[in-house]
C-alpha cells in the first residue's frame, strides 16, 4: 500500500511538472499577443498617433499572430509535453508519439461521427458532442482533458514498449519505432469510445462550471485559496489548468466562436475588437489580476517584516535571500522562495496567507479589474493592464497592493515577534543560510581521517550551490531512486526519506524541504534548480 501511494505521488508530481513546458510557452505567447493586440488597438493608436503607421501595424500584427501559436494548438502541445516530461529516456520519441496518438484519436472520432451520419455543421450536434476543428480535423473538442489522457496513455506505452522485440520478419518495427505505432493503434480505439461517453461527460463539466458560476465572486476566492494550499505538494498546476482550459473556468461565445476555459476566453477576446462580454469578465476573475495584490504587495511586505525582525547582525546575510525572493515573486511570478520561508515554521501563517490570496481574487472581481494572463507579476500588470487602457481598471491594482503590503507587513511582524518564529536571521545558531560555498560544512569536502578522495570533489553551481554537498545531504547517490525538477524545486523518490538531512540542506542554500512520505521528497532551491539538478545527475549517472 505504501509503495502504491508513493508511486501515485511520484506520478502526480511528475504530471504537474510536465505542464510547465507548454505553460511557459503560453505565458510568452500571451505577452506577444497582449503587446501586439494592445499597441494595434484603436484605444492606444488614438492616443499615440505615431503607432498608426503601416510599419508599426505590420509589426504588431506579426506579434499577435505569433502569439496565437500556443492557443491554436494548445491541446496537442500538452499531448506532446506530457510524455516528453514523464519519459526517462528517448524523450524525443515520446513527444513524437504524443502527436501521433493525439492525431489518431481525433481521426478515429471523425470516423465514428461520419459513419453514424452525424451532421458536423448542425448547431444541435455541435452543442451535444462539442464538435470543433481540432488540428484541421472535424472532431470532438476534448480540450485539455483529452490531451492529458493522450499524454498519460502514450507515456505508459512508451515505458512499456520502448524496448519491444519483434520477430525477425517484423524486426524493423520493433524497439523505439514500435512506440508511435502502438500509440496510434491504442488511441484510435480510445477515439472510437469518446463519442459514446463525451456527451454525458461534457454536460457534467458544464454543470460544474455553472455551479461555480453561481457562486459569483466567491468562485475566484476558492480558486485562489485552493491554488496556494496545493502548492506545497506541487499539485496546484492541475487545479490551475482545469480552470484555465476547461469549462470549469467558464465558457461562452467570444468573437463569434464558442470558447471554454478562463485563459482561452481572455486571449480570444484580446484578438478581437469590442468590449469584453460578461462571460469573459467572469472567467477572467480566475486569472492574474487576482494574484497581484499578494505578488506585488503582500509577499514583499512579508519579506520586509522578516528583514526587520531578523537580528541586526544577520540582516546583511539574509538581505540577498529576501531581495531575490521579492524579485522572483514580483517580476517572475514565482512565490515559493518567499512562501517556503514561513510554511514549515508556521503552517497556520501559511493558511492565513492562502486566505489572503483568495481575498485578493475576491476584491479584484468585486472591483471589476480586468487584466488577465497567467503570472500576476509586474509584466502582466504593464502589458495586460496599463497598455490596454483604463478599461482594465489597472489603476486600482497599486491601491490594492499597497493595502495588502501593509496587511502582510504588520501581520507577519506581529506573528514573528509574538510566537518567536525562526524566520531567516532569527535562528539560534546564527549560521548563514545563503548557501554559499563558505557556509558548507567542512565534512562536505573532506572525509573522516582526511581522505579527500573518499568523497566527490565539490561542484559549485552558479557560484552558489555546492552540488556535491547537497547530494551528500540527500543521503548520497545510492539513496536517490529518481530525480527531476520543476521551476523551483528538486523532486525525487528516495529509498529512505529519513536519510535526507533537511537542516544541512537549508544551510547549503535550500529554501525548504518537503518530505511527503517515506520515499518522496522535494527540495526548494529557487530559480537555479535546473543547474543544481543537472550537477547532481552528473555525479550520479544512474539517475
Amino acid at each position: 500500500m505504501k509503495k502504491t501511494k508513493a508511486a501515485l505521488w511520484e506520478f502526480l508530481q511528475g504530471l504537474g511538472k510536465t505542464f510547465m513546458l507548454p505553460v511557459a510557452l503560453l505565458a510568452f505567447c500571451g505577452i506577444m499577443l497582449g503587446v501586439g493586440a494592445s499597441l494595434s488597438s484603436q484605444a492606444v493608436t488614438d492616443n499615440l498617433t505615431f503607432l498608426q503607421g503601416e510599419g508599426f501595424h505590420l509589426v504588431f500584427t506579426w506579434m499577435s499572430n505569433t502569439g496565437q501559436v500556443a492557443f491554436r494548438f494548445l491541446p496537442v502541445l500538452f499531448a506532446m509535453a506530457i510524455p516528453l516530461g514523464l519519459a526517462r529516456e528517448d524523450k524525443g520519441v515520446a513527444a513524437f508519439s504524443g502527436f501521433v496518438g493525439y492525431a489518431a484519436m481525433n481521426l478515429a472520432v471523425n470516423f465514428y461521427l461520419t459513419a453514424r451520419d452525424v451532421d458536423l455543421e448542425s448547431e444541435k450536434e455541435i452543442a451535444r458532442y462539442g464538435i470543433a476543428d481540432v488540428i484541421g480535423i472535424p472532431s470532438i473538442d476534448t480540450g485539455l482533458l483529452g490531451a492529458v489522457a493522450v499524454g498519460v496513455v502514450v507515456s505508459l506505452l512508451h515505458k512499456r514498449f520502448r524496448a519491444q522485440r519483434m520477430p525477425d520478419a517484423f524486426a524493423f518495427f520493433g524497439g523505439l519505432r514500435f512506440v508511435p505505432i502502438v500509440s496510434a493503434l491504442a488511441l484510435s480505439i480510445v477515439g472510437l469510445l469518446i463519442p459514446l461517453v463525451w456527451p454525458t461527460f461534457n454536460s457534467g463539466i458544464s454543470a460544474v462550471g455553472r455551479a461555480i458560476g453561481h457562486t459569483g465572486v466567491f468562485g475566484p476566492f476558492f480558486f485562489g485559496m485552493g491554488e496556494v494550499l496545493l502548492r506545497p505538494v506541487g499539485l496546484h498546476h492541475i487545479l490551475v489548468a482545469m480552470f484555465r482550459f476547461t469549462d470549469v473556468g467558464g465558457s461562452g461565445m467570444v468573437c463569434g466562436d464558442q470558447t471554454s476555459g478562463a485563459l482561452n476566453m481572455f486571449y480570444a477576446h484580446l484578438n478581437c475588437s469590442g468590449a469584453p462580454s460578461e462571460a469573459v469578465r467572469d472567467a477572467t476573475g480566475f486569472l492574474a489580476q487576482g494574484k497581484m495584490a499578494v505578488y506585488l504587495g503582500g509577499l514583499p511586505g512579508a519579506a520586509l517584516a522578516m528583514y526587520h525582525c531578523a537580528k541586526r547582525a544577520m540582516r546583511p546575510e539574509i538581505k540577498a535571500l529576501l531581495v531575490s525572493g521579492v524579485v522572483a515573486c514580483a517580476v517572475g511570478g514565482v512565490t515559493e522562495p518567499l512562501e517556503f520561508l514561513f510554511l514549515f515554521i508556521a503552517p497556520w501563517l501559511y493558511l492565513i496567507h492562502a486566505v489572503l490570496v483568495g481575498l485578493g481574487f475576491l476584491v479584484a472581481a468585486l472591483l471589476g479589474v480586468f487584466i488577465g494572463n497567467t503570472d500576476g507579476n509586474v509584466i502582466d500588470f504593464l502589458v495586460f493592464g496599463v497598455l490596454q487602457g483604463t478599461t482594465t481598471k489597472w489603476y486600482l491594482v497599486p491601491v490594492i497592493a499597497a493595502i495588502w503590503f501593509a496587511a502582510y507587513y504588520f501581520l507577519f511582524r506581529w506573528a514573528i515577534v509574538r510566537f518567536d518564529l525562526k524566520t531567516p536571521g532569527r535562528e539560534d545558531d546564527q549560521e548563514p543560510r545563503t548557501g554559499s560555498a563558505d557556509s558548507a560544512p567542512d565534512e562536505a569536502s573532506e572525509a573522516p581521517g582526511g581522505d579527500t578522495a573518499a568523497r566527490p570533489a565539490p561542484v559549485l553551481v552558479a557560484g552558489k550551490y555546492d552540488a556535491a554537498a547537497i547530494l551528500d545531504a540527500l543521503g548520497g547517490p545510492e539513496n536517490i531512486t529518481s530525480l527531476d525538477n520543476c521551476i523551483t524545486r528538486l523532486r525525487m523518490t528516495v529509498e529512505d526519506a529519513e536519510r535526507v538531512d533537511a537542516d544541512r540542506l537549508k544551510k547549503l542554500g535550500a529554501v525548504g524541504v518537503v518530505k511527503l512520505d517515506a520515499h518522496n521528497v522535494q527540495v526548494v532551491i529557487g530559480p537555479q534548480v535546473q543547474s543544481v539538478k543537472d550537477a547532481i545527475a552528473e555525479m550520479s549517472p544512474a539517475h
